[in-house]
């Protein structure tokens, strides 16, 4: 063998094997069968629905406010001593009835003063009775041996004018001493509780000084805020005043208290006098009465001052309205309404009332239709969805699958910009 010969084997044959490999790659590719190309089916969304139904309903209107005492006062000194006396239900949180002295002054110098003006009176008693008797001496001395009319002075007028204005101020003195006396006792104007004590037994007050605050137990308070719309659900006018507490409108106030739920029955009494400029609002006045006592026994707890409540007042009637879990309701004002063939349909509703509990529209869903109550995201007009109901059961049997043709209609308009305008919210 030659080195030419040599030469080419070992540069040419490797070269000529792995065309080879080459050749048969592109050969086998050649003649493999190609897959098909499937579109992919799209599965429908699972959701719960609920059915909207048409009643007459009865509209609820909700709101809160805080408990306040209809009567609340300051006490204060008229006058000055020192405090010789605390009732022992004087402190802050304790009870009272009316006319229960609360507090009294030493009054040892107003005793003495009522002493003196009594004796001043005695005084001036005694020279009225003197007077009137000289006026009537010298109005019978006159008539003996005068002639023509006695003059005034003659008669002794003055003397007796002035005599009987000495007993008028004299007594005038008494009265003063007596009432001064009657104000070291200081006594409740009603039943009640105490709020504040700022006065105990030994300190020294003047007139004015507060000693304490109280207030009424009879009947609590509470304002509550309402929008013109809330107003026009429950019925309520804007310039109201009740007739009477048993005719007044009902209002349910709730609050969780010592680790339950407590109700208390109470009556919407009038309005304010005009709107808050600040929160567009009018209160309206709730009243409760016998807090601490028939009104704590129906709740099982009392009416507590400061307590924040919910109120729930029931308004106006309507024959017929649509009526949906309060779930339904996405954003501000749109729902999603199942449609029987599978697909979803994204409304905008009038609502009349949105609670906790419930949804009362006016328009937008008819009664019978299905409204989602489960979280959806990306919520469109036309999506494919498997309507379940409460017990996972479909609503709409037969519409959870469908053909490649609707599959690839629902994902072009799914993809469509336009057809996206209409999202709804999940929230």
């Amino acid at each position: 063998m030659s080195k030419t010969t040599g030469r080419f084997l070992l540069i040419g044959l490797p070269i000529l094997i792995i065309a080879a490999f080459i050749a048969l790659f592109v050969i086998l590719g050649a003649t493999q069968p190609r897959p098909e190309r499937e579109t992919p089916v799209p599965r429908p969304a699972a959701v719960f629905v609920a059915e909207a139904v048409q009643s007459p309903v009865r509209l609820l209107v909700s709101t809160q406010g805080e408990v306040s005492p209809v009567t609340q006062i300051g006490l204060v000194a008229q006058v000055s001593g020192r405090i010789a006396y605390v009732n022992p239900s004087f402190t802050q949180g304790g009870f009272f009835e009316e006319g229960d002295v609360l507090v009294r002054l030493e009054d040892e110098d107003y005793r003495l003063a009522v002493t003196r003006a009594e004796a001043l009176v005695t005084q001036r008693r005694q020279a009225l009775v003197r007077e009137e008797a000289e006026a009537e001496l010298a109005a019978e001395e006159w008539g003996a041996i005068g002639e023509g009319d006695a003059s005034a002075l003659t008669l002794r007028q003055p003397q007796l004018a002035d005599a009987r204005a000495q007993l008028a101020g004299a007594e005038a003195s008494l009265r003063e001493a007596r009432l001064a006396l009657a104000r070291t006792r200081i006594t409740a104007p009603f039943n009640g509780r105490v709020r504040e004590k700022l006065a105990d037994l030994g300190q020294y007050v003047g007139p004015g000084a507060r000693i304490g605050e109280i207030f009424s137990t009879d009947t609590a308070q509470v304002r509550l805020p309402f929008t013109d719309s809330e107003l026009g659900r429950a019925g309520i006018p804007v310039a109201f005043r009740a007739d009477s507490f048993e005719t007044a409108p009902v209002v349910t106030l709730g609050a969780n208290l010592a680790g339950a739920w407590r109700e208390w029955e109470g009556r919407i009494v009038r309005t304010d006098s005009s709107i808050d400029p600040q929160t567009r609002t009018l209160y309206a006045i709730a009243e409760v009465a016998d807090p601490f006592g028939a009104a704590a026994e129906a709740a099982g707890a009392p009416l507590a001052m400061g307590l924040f409540v919910e109120a729930r007042v029931p308004g106006r009637s309507l024959e017929t309205a649509i009526t949906l879990p309060r779930s339904a309701l996405r954003g501000a004002d749109q729902v999603l309404v199942a449609r029987p063939d599978g697909t979803l349909s994204v409304r905008t509703v009038d609502i009349v009332e949105s609670s906790p509990q419930r949804l009362v529209v006016a328009s937008g869903v008819e009664a019978g239709e299905f409204v989602v109550t489960s979280p959806l995201r990306g919520a469109a007009d036309g999506m494919r969805i498997r309507a379940l109901d409460s017990d996972g059961e479909p609503i709409f049997p037969g519409t959870e699958t469908i053909e490649p043709a609707a599959a690839e209609a629902g994902e072009s308009q799914t993809a469509n910009p336009d057809a996206n305008a209409s999202v709804a919210s999940a929230d």
